[in-house]
């Protein structure tokens, strides 16, 4: 059991060079609830490195925690490296900049060379930039869309994917190993400058992810761009520099930025949670879009890697989720490929088992094939890794996830946000020309393919006896699978823990995944539903999918998946 109150006095005395740990240490001394919260365990380190809230103590972020896991990360370079090498990123949060110069001092002093960015910019430039620059590692300071108190520390390996389970356990245990205060080695910032252990990246390299990017292009010489009037948003986060180079370097000259979210400004002060799925991020932007009869708002998440707009429709700004416009970008790629003799052989897809099931019958229509992965775009990287082992990375068409991540090449190895901009806007420009905007041409996807919904729905467990209740659930559900939902009946049950699939007849077959918890039933009809609990917060997240014979028979099975489970958990 950790002593709570003896790692406060430590810090007390040890953490004397950030003046605002030192004010909120202060402030909490005779608040032994606001103690505990900071002190009751140590920041947790997974595949997706770590998230948490910016402040004092060992289950917070700050300078402290930060040259730990530097520490701990170093130490596994130096083990599994031959002068290792590492390139580091960061994005507009608060003390996103300081957190990256620190952990780029840890690793300089551990003798491990570091390329930074001298400037804020998009975690997918991290991912070119590791490859390019062929380093061993790489890290970007970033808490993607949480709220402003928030900042993290996502590490990449030397393929440009975020780092593996087996390499994520590594490092952990490289950092369980170090104690914060004694056995870190660092030096300071400038001193690493000038013996050239610390490099800034050059402009070389963010022209070459630049121009990788602009290579994506479907019709690049395509009439009527310039016609195209849109609104970006970068949500005061690090997309706007190479947002705006990307899209007028490729012919959209009509383009506003949103004023009051064009500065990086990780107070975020008109969208206290900058998500781009959110109505209430883009408000700002449709006001703007309004004003001067835009065709399509853009927003960027605050580290660049997703993508959400708003289209004109009827003389109002409607969203569209990212099972849509990943299948709008998928049959407009596919479309113009064969169009322009440019589509691979034996072409490839790839999306994440939680995404939409409509992606089947569009990808049979032009001869397809789909990859399934497990949720997260690191396994769209990894797949997109597999086929360049075998030299066979031209294949990958498109890679996309429900929750707004797109990729259409494979110079990098995690979705991009500058790379899905660029796409649709060009997939915006070409409709207009056919007088037709996203929403029209989605309706035809619909008529044409059947009309699929999807939705998720996210269930909080807070506490030690949430987390019991949550594990109890999953639990219950794998050994007593029900054999019909909503009168449904379930034709294959997955259970990725155990890398199995249940078929109806009781007959068992392999999934060639990773284990995962997380469960999947497909039910009669096309409709499914997939259940996970969250990877950063206490949640359990249920997506469902429906097919009907129109969008409201659809939206009624959603609403009748929802009622079943809300009534299911709800008496566990």
């Amino acid at each position: 059991m950790k002593d709570i109150k003896k790692s406060y006095e430590l810090w007390c005395q040890k953490a004397i060079e950030d003046n605002d740990v030192i004010k909120e240490l202060q402030e909490i001394k005779n608040n032994f609830l606001e103690i505990e919260d900071r002190f009751y365990k140590d920041i947790e380190f997974g595949t997706g490195g770590l998230r948490g809230v910016i402040g004092a103590g060992t289950n917070r972020i700050n300078i402290y925690t930060v040259r730990k896991i530097s520490q701990g990360l170093a130490n596994y370079l130096n083990n599994n490296y031959k002068n290792p090498s590492i390139a580091i990123a960061f994005d507009s949060r608060i003390k996103s900049d300081e957190f990256a110069k620190t952990a780029a001092c840890v690793f300089a002093a551990n003798k491990i060379k570091v390329y930074i960015f001298k400037d804020l910019m998009p975690t997918p430039a991290l991912s070119f930039a590791i490859r390019d620059l062929g380093c061993s590692a790489g890290v970007v300071v970033t808490a993607s869309h949480n709220p402003a108190k928030y900042n993290g520390y996502k590490v990449y390996g030397d393929d440009g994917c975020q780092i593996t389970l087996d390499m994520a356990n590594k490092v952990f245990l490289e950092i369980q190993k170090i104690d914060i205060f004694n056995n870190v080695i660092y030096n300071s910032f400038e001193t690493e400058i000038q013996k050239n252990n610390i490099n800034y990246i050059s402009d070389k390299t963010i022209k070459n992810y630049l121009d990788a990017v602009s290579s994506q292009a479907i019709n690049k010489q395509m009439s009527g761009k310039e016609n195209l009037k849109i609104v970006y948003t970068p949500l005061n986060g690090a997309g706007l520099f190479c947002v705006t180079n990307i899209l007028k370097s490729n012919g959209f000259l009509d383009l506003t930025v949103v004023p009051e979210q064009e500065k990086p400004d990780g107070n975020f002060p008109t969208c206290p949670y900058p998500n781009p799925e959110i109505k209430e991020a883009l408000e700002v932007g449709i006001n703007l879009s309004k004003k001067i009869n835009a065709d399509l708002l853009i927003a960027t998440d605050p580290d660049c890697d997703r993508v959400g707009i708003a289209v004109l429709n009827n003389k109002n700004y409607q969203l569209l989720n990212g099972n849509q416009v990943g299948i709008l970008l998928f049959d407009y790629i596919c479309n113009n490929k064969i169009k322009n003799n440019t589509m691979p052989k034996n072409p490839v897809a790839i999306k994440t088992i939680v995404t939409t099931q409509m992606l089947y019958p569009i990808a049979k229509n032009y001869d397809v094939e789909v990859i399934d992965v497990l949720t997260g775009f690191k396994f769209i990287g990894e797949q997109i890794g597999y086929l360049e082992q075998k030299s066979e990375q031209d294949r990958y068409i498109l890679g996309f996830e429900e929750s707004y991540g797109y990729l259409t090449g494979p110079y990098v190895r995690d979705k991009d946000g500058v790379n899905a901009s660029l796409l649709i806007c060009e997939m915006a420009a070409y409709y207009k020309n056919q007088n037709k905007n996203l929403f029209e041409v989605l309706e035809e996807l619909y008529k044409k393919y059947g009309y699929y919904e999807t939705y998720l729905d996210s269930f909080e467990f807070a506490g030690s006896a949430g987390f019991e209740k949550m594990q109890k659930i999953m639990t219950d559900f794998i050994n007593n699978p029900p054999k019909e939902i909503i009168n449904k009946k379930i034709i294959e049950f997955f259970d990725y823990n155990k890398s199995v699939k249940i078929n109806s007849n009781g007959s068992v077959e392999k999934i060639n995944l990773p284990k995962s918890n997380v469960i999947k039933f497909l039910l009669e009809g096309n409709n499914g539903v997939v259940i996970r609990p969250s990877g950063t917060e206490p949640k359990l997240k249920i997506y469902y999918s429906a097919q009907g014979l129109n969008q409201k028979d659809a939206q009624n099975i959603i609403a009748e998946l929802r009622n079943y489970f809300s009534k299911t958990l709800n008496s566990q």
